[in-house]
Order: C-alpha cells, then structure tokens, then sequence
C-alpha cells in the first residue's frame, strides 16, 4: 500500500514538473516571437527615416519638413522604435538619441528619446514580473544576470542602480532586465530610468542636432566624447562588477 502512495505521489510529481517545463518552453517561444517582431518592426522603421534622412543629408531642413509633414504619425513611429529597441536589448540606443536630435532638436528630441526609453523600460519591468527569470534569460546569459544579485533592493542599491544609469557606457538595458527580478517599487524604478537615462540622451541628442546645423566640427567633437565617456563607463563598471563579485566578498557578505 505505502509502496503504491509513493509511486502515486511519484508519477504526479513528475507530471507536474513536465507541465511545468513544457509552461515555460511556450513562455521562452512566445518571448522570442515577440523579440523577432519587435527587432522587424525596429528595423522597418528605421527604415522608414533613415531613408529620407540619407537623401537630404546635406539639407536637414527638409528632412525635419518631411517629419512634421507627417505630424504624429512621425513622432509615434519614433516613440515606438525607441521603445521597441529598449525591449530587444540587443539593439543599440545611441543612433535613435543622434536622430532625435536631428530631426526634432535638441529639447524635443532628448524629451521623446526619454519617454521612448522610459516607456520601453517599463514595458520590459512588468514583463519581467510577469514571466520571470526565464524571460531574461532570453536575452542575457545565467552568469551575467548572477553577477548583478549583489544588487539587493536596499535603500543603498537603489542608489547604486541610479548612479549606473547616470553613467555613460553601462549595461542599461540589462539593468533595466535585472531589476524586474527584484522587488523594487515601480514609482522608483520609473525615476531612475526617467532621469538616470537623461543626461547620456541629452548629450547623444546634442550631437545630433550639431548634425542637423551642418556643424561637423562640434558633432564629431561631440560623438568622439560621447565615445570616450561610454569607453571609460564600461571600463568602470566592469572593475567595480569585478569587485563586488569576488570571492572574498561572497565570504564576507555570509560572515556579516
């Protein structure tokens, strides 16, 4: 009798366990059909403004002309792309922030390219919630996801947190991934990404509106900065992740 509980017990378990897997085998399928979609509707809509931004090229008026022809269909398209590539993580920022600027100026552009990011950042938050740890896997390896579990949900980390999204060259969209997984409240999540964001935009968004006056000189200066300050960020950020995650700390942190 006891003998035929247990492998009762047994049969169910691991029934249960291949449900389980098979659940989230659908999840990762329809995680990566949407992040096909997504990186389609991306490319598609650059499509649709980098076209006429290379024709006139040497006449950015009537390029911005040709936007605002379009009125809000112009800026909805640029909001969603923004939007789409903060979703699709692999797709760089950086071009979307120097178009912004060139086609709507300096304070128009930085302002959608924030909403856009922060719309998108948002998106990628509650999705993480939804599906969890197999979700982000999607687009990040186990161990990078691993190397940011020092970053707790504390007062202290969310000041961490914000402080990387202030610096140029670090992994915000992956943060923006890992802090799904954590427990921090969406009204402050909302403010870091919002304003962390803001001043690498701002400055992407002010070589781009350099661009737009045909200054060349400013523009490259500025591209070269933008550069310099995202090489120095990365470097930065990787020594500090080296050193958080060493093992001397993990001992440490268990003795405390």
């Amino acid at each position: 009798m006891k003998e035929t509980i247990r492998q009762t017990i047994g049969e169910y378990t691991r029934k249960y366990r291949e449900r389980k897997k098979q659940k989230l085998t659908r999840r990762q399928i329809c995680a990566l059909l949407f992040l096909i979609a997504a990186a389609a509707a991306v490319i598609a809509i650059c499509f649709w403004f980098c076209r006429p931004m290379l024709q006139l090229a040497d006449r950015p008026a009537e390029f911005r002309a040709y936007i605002e022809s379009r009125g809000m269909v112009g800026i909805g398209a640029f909001l969603l792309a923004t939007v789409l590539q903060v979703i699709a993580a692999v797709i760089p920022g950086g071009p979307f922030e120097i178009a912004a600027g060139y086609t709507f100026g300096l304070w128009k552009g930085s302002l959608l390219s924030d909403l856009g990011t922060t719309a998108g950042s948002l998106i990628v938050f509650l999705l993480v919630r939804r599906f969890g740890r197999e979700f982000v896997e999607l687009f990040f390896s186990k161990e990078k996801i691993d190397s940011l579990s020092f970053l707790k949900t504390t007062s202290r980390s969310r000041w961490i947190i914000f402080l990387l999204f202030l610096i140029p060259g670090t992994p915000k969209d992956m943060l923006s991934y890992f802090v799904g997984l954590t427990d921090m409240p969406l009204p402050i999540w909302l403010f870091i990404t919002a304003v962390g964001r803001f001043p690498s935009i701002f400055l992407s968004a002010l070589s781009g509106t350099a661009l737009g006056r045909q200054d060349y000189l400013s523009a490259i200066l500025l591209i070269g900065g933008i550069v310099l300050l995202c090489g120095t960020g990365a470097v930065g950020y990787q020594i500090y992740l080296g050193r958080k995650n060493r093992p001397e700390d993990d001992e440490d942190a268990r003795n405390s």
